[in-house]
């Protein structure tokens, strides 16, 4: 047998120092990532915010507002919708399309352009302007929005009620503020996009007392807004539109539709 050679000191401290040192790479690389976020989730979130932003003039006007929009279940009774849209506006600030209230609400998150478009229904008694505001600001931003929204219950003001688009030569010629009945404003957080709609009778009739689709949807509501089932035309719009838009995202980001 040959004699079992006695291992050296220094290889043996070298050993030791490269194993503490790959460890502390390792270590150090985990935790550079942890500390700067760097992850498949944030590389996402980075792709969808940026891809959004572009979307506005980027995307054809029928992917982001279809020629006609299926509401599956977003009637009263869960009965389905079909709706037509009858105008696009051209894409304008938000000092133009909205009222100034609402633009002091939203600029926290900016605005860098508002898209809107007029949809009617299958019996065209209805209209309904939706639009989407693409904001400036970054997650945090519109995380801090929707909060805000949510605690101060803004979407529910009717100082807040967005604006209604009107078309000379269309259903929707006589819809003014004045026509305005039902309304929602969703802060979206995936995306730096604000979606709202408000909706109204076709006829030109004046609404009293507007009341937000939220309210309106109550099945125990009494309202003019919530017995023509304009709530469920405002929330059902706005979010037919939120689905377009994230479908038009996916391939970009590899989100499910």
């Amino acid at each position: 047998m040959r004699p079992v050679r006695t291992r050296r000191p220094v290889r043996t401290a070298g050993a030791l120092v490269c194993a503490v040192l790959g460890l502390g790479l390792i270590g150090g690389a985990a935790t550079g990532s942890w500390l700067t976020g760097d992850s498949n989730a944030d590389t996402t979130a980075d792709t969808a915010y940026a891809k959004a932003r572009s979307q506005w003039h980027s995307a054809p006007v029928d992917t982001l507002f279809p020629r006609t929009l299926d509401g599956r279940g977003a009637g009263p009774g869960d009965a389905d919708r079909v709706w037509t849209r009858v105008a696009v506006a051209p894409d304008g600030t938000c000092a133009s399309a909205l009222d100034p209230l609402l633009v002091t609400t939203l600029q926290p998150v900016g605005c860098a352009r508002v898209l809107r478009a007029t949809y009617t229904d299958a019996t065209s008694s209805h209209v309904t302007t939706v639009g989407m505001v693409f904001a400036k600001g970054d997650a945090a931003d519109m995380r801090a929005l929707r909060t805000r929204f949510a605690a101060e219950k803004l979407a529910e003001r009717p100082d807040l009620m967005p604006r209604p688009f009107s078309a000379a030569g269309t259903v929707a010629a006589r819809f003014g503020d004045r026509q305005r009945a039902s309304w929602t404003v969703e802060v979206l957080t995936d995306l730096p996009v604000v979606v709202y709609s408000v909706s109204g009778f076709a006829d030109g009739r004046t609404v009293g007392a507007p009341q937000p689709a939220a309210r309106a949807q109550d099945k125990k509501a009494t309202s003019a807004p919530a017995q023509a089932g304009l709530g469920h035309e405002a929330k059902g719009l706005a979010d037919g539109v939120e689905r377009v838009l994230r479908a038009s995202l996916a391939p970009a980001t590899g989100r499910p539709t």
